[in-house]
């Protein structure tokens, strides 16, 4: 059954629930590192229901915000959301639909990791880059502090063995400082950096923290429900017990992203 799981991108407001509301709280964090100067072009790879596209317009004082994402369903939520603010268009970071040194900054968020082909998504960010422009992304930790995917895996594997070959801090060794910025270099980007960005995702009680994972959108909630009602139950009753919560019932996780960024070089002078 384990191996028959897939990753699930096809739905935005389940998404939205079950993590959108917590890229939202990274998503300027992010921003402020970058420090890309304001009248500036954007493009967010993977744009997902827009919460990138929309901290770029509210903080950035971009010229043009561009949205590529490949599902539908996501870039009808981010159409909803951003009101023609960002022009968005189907596609994948693999094979952007925009040419050459058309952007001054590059970027991608939650997304890095789910592109099959990384090296091929690397060389696309940095082709659209102008020269001397910003490629930047970030990722969930989570092998480490992105409690609230972490504390479901780890549960979960203890429960069913095999659910340790679908854990994300597992499947996705990208999402390292040195795995990232390995990353950056091998495409050729310049003066490569890694970060942290430290958030915390408050629930106001139990059901806050399970409800989205019953959306099946995404490898968590997509593993929840492939389960059966019984195995669910004793996963959900599992997390109930050893999630941390105050007298009031509120959980409180640490959720941390390491957040990457590199310039694309400047086009070399052709000497006499």
């Amino acid at each position: 059954m384990t191996s028959l799981v897939a990753d699930t991108w096809e739905r935005g407001n389940p998404y939205e629930r079950y993590i959108g509301r917590w890229s939202r709280r990274v998503a300027p964090q992010f921003l402020d590192w970058l420090a890309v100067p304001a009248r500036r072009t954007w493009v967010d790879v993977g744009c997902g229901t827009g919460a990138l596209c929309a901290t770029i317009l509210d903080r950035c004082h971009p010229r043009t915000v561009t949205g590529i994402e490949p599902s539908q369903g996501f870039l009808d939520v981010a159409a909803e959301a951003l009101h023609g603010r960002a022009a968005l268009r189907i596609g994948n970071a693999t094979s952007l639909p925009l040419g050459d040194a058309t952007a001054d900054a590059v970027v991608s968020g939650l997304v890095l990791n789910f592109v099959p082909d990384l090296s091929a998504a690397m060389k696309e960010m940095s082709r659209v880059a102008v020269p001397g422009g910003t490629v930047a992304a970030y990722v969930w930790d989570y092998a480490g502090r992105m409690e609230l995917i972490r504390r479901f895996w780890d549960l979960a594997s203890s429960l069913d063995p095999a659910a340790s070959l679908l854990h994300e801090g597992t499947r996705f060794p990208i999402c390292q400082p040195d795995a990232l910025r390995a990353a950056f270099a091998d495409a050729g980007l310049n003066a490569v950096e890694v970060t942290a960005l430290d958030t915390v995702a408050v629930f106001t009680d139990f059901d806050d923290y399970w409800q989205p994972f019953l959306g099946g959108q995404g490898p968590a909630p997509a593993y929840a429900m492939s389960l059966d009602e019984d195995r669910r139950a004793r996963l959900r009753d599992g997390l109930r017990m050893s999630l941390p919560h105050d007298a009031s019932g509120t959980i409180t996780l640490d959720a941390r992203a390491w957040a990457v960024r590199g310039t694309r070089s400047p086009i070399a002078r052709k000497t006499s």
